[in-house]
């Protein structure tokens, strides 16, 4: 197994934060704990770093956990919950999964929320003005100052998270194979990365404009709620 051979500590230092990292624990907590649509939650935040991060750790805060936060992680939390909402029934992601299910059947919500990150990054300087490398880095670097407010399963990941780039990665169908592989070996083992890449090959087209057209009422909507301004 390639994590039993993989171990190296690094230490990094910031402004009042110093942290001594054994990589091989954090790495293979990584791979138990990859999730989804880091990129979309996080873009739709706005410019307010406490809310990318609130929005970011959402799908590991369950019921009234939210109010253990301060208050602007805790808005982008509750933001987390609402855009999940107006996904989960959009008529244009029930039409997206239907074109999914008959290949991949229960696991067609998960393989969609790779797609959409995947579109997202592969023309994030349509829906944004700075590139997509900028944008990671900086959330990255939210991400560390904020660390002692990211859930303990979040903190398990962060670091992997970063030196991977991952954010960054989904812009490619390899960054998009090599997430793939990462979750059939150690989350979905259902899941068949040459089949999904093959399914996006075949089908590019028309799951791209589907989502051109989801993400453009996502966008609006996400606009319309009252989230904060920048930091």
């Amino acid at each position: 197994m390639f994590c039993s051979r993989f171990c190296f500590t690094i230490t990094i230092h910031l402004p009042c934060l110093k942290f001594k990292i054994n990589y091989y624990r954090y790495f293979c907590r990584e791979f138990k704990s990859i999730n989804l649509n880091y990129l979309a939650h996080i873009f739709l935040s706005g410019k307010n770093s406490k809310i990318q991060i609130g929005n970011f750790i959402g799908d590991f805060v369950k019921g009234s956990k939210f109010n253990d936060y301060p208050p602007k992680i805790r808005e982008g939390i509750l933001f987390h919950r609402r855009i999940d909402e107006f996904t989960d029934s959009h008529p244009i992601v029930i039409e997206f999964n239907k074109l999914l299910r008959p290949t991949f059947a229960r696991y067609s919500g998960i393989i969609s929320d790779m797609y959409f990150d995947y579109f997202l990054a592969k023309n994030f300087r349509k829906y944004s003005s700075v590139s997509l490398l900028f944008f990671a880095w900086k959330f990255y670097f939210y991400a560390l100052l904020n660390y002692w407010h990211l859930p303990s399963r979040v903190k398990g990941f962060i670091f992997h998270f970063i030196l991977s780039n991952r954010l960054n990665k989904y812009q490619s169908q390899e960054g998009l194979r090599n997430s793939l592989e990462i979750m059939s070996k150690y989350k979905v083992k259902a899941l068949n990365p040459d089949k999904t890449i093959q399914f996006l090959q075949q089908h590019h087209d028309e799951l791209e404009v589907l989502f051109d057209l989801f993400f453009k009422d996502l966008i609006a909507f996400c606009e319309n709620q009252t989230v904060g301004n920048e930091n």
